[in-house]
């Protein structure tokens, strides 16, 4: 008995090192899903875009093996503390209150606020002449974003602020009319605005916020921080990832 009982202990020491040495060589990315071109998924199901390819990168370069798990946005965060994941690369905005839940990677790009409307809707002039032009008006962003609490901290109580799960939903209650506008990032409606559907619509006056820095979120104190960093700087230097960028944007996003 106590034979086979070493036998078993052993058994499952040699189990658990095979399984955390494979830990090391797989890790899981943490992304939404919903945010072209960033990330979203095509017809067959798989996630892609700008974020799946530049995590793609850095994993090649960590020599790694990477898998996509999707989350949805209002409970990602949790997720990744929960080891659902083991980092986001998900377009998230580096603010102090992430901060507080996890760690962040040097940003892998700078983002902008901006407001997008009709074309026919006439929003011009500085931020006081857009807010005053926009007072009493239904305004939309995506819940859990930096435009969503910019939007219910600074005109919350001059417009009424209606959040969306997903961007994609918020897109489509813009078409349908029924909010005035949507605060949101540049880059991500850059996209849509050239699609059939966004072509009725223009960004309107300059952006609310300009300097919006999008990084890779970790566990606290987790070392695969340094990791994801160092892999950065190496992709941005041997071009990988103006290759990356010039596949979705006709200029640099970094």
């Amino acid at each position: 008995m106590q034979t086979l009982k070493k036998l078993l202990l052993a058994a499952a020491a040699t189990l658990a090192m095979a399984t955390s040495a494979f830990a090391d060589d797989t890790l899981k990315m943490g992304i939404e899903g919903a945010y072209p071109p960033f990330n979203n998924k095509d017809a067959s199901g798989q996630v892609v875009g700008f974020d799946v390819e530049i995590g793609n990168a850095l994993c090649a370069r960590m020599k790694v093996t990477c898998e996509v798990v999707t989350s949805d946005w209002d409970g990602i965060i949790p997720a990744l503390n929960a080891q659902k994941f083991d980092f986001i690369i998900s377009s998230m905005s580096i603010t102090d209150e992430r901060k507080q839940a996890v760690d962040f990677t040097n940003p892998y790009y700078s983002n902008k606020l901006q407001f997008i409307a009709p074309k026919s809707t006439d929003l011009t002039g500085d931020a006081a002449a857009i807010k005053a032009a926009l007072k009493g008006k239904i305004i939309g962003a995506q819940r859990a974003t930096l435009s969503g609490t910019w939007l219910e901290d600074n005109w919350g109580d001059d417009v009424t602020v209606k959040l969306y799960d997903s961007q994609e939903n918020a897109f489509l209650d813009l078409t349908s009319g029924r909010v005035d506008a949507l605060l949101g990032d540049k880059y991500a409606a850059y996209e849509w605005l050239k699609s059939d559907t966004g072509q009725r619509f223009e960004f309107k006056g300059e952006p609310m916020f300009g300097d919006d820095k999008i990084g890779i979120a970790v566990r606290k104190d987790d070392p695969l921080r340094e990791k994801l960093n160092t892999a950065l700087k190496e992709i941005i230097e041997d071009g990988t990832y103006k290759k990356i960028n010039d596949k979705y944007f006709p200029f640099s996003i970094l």
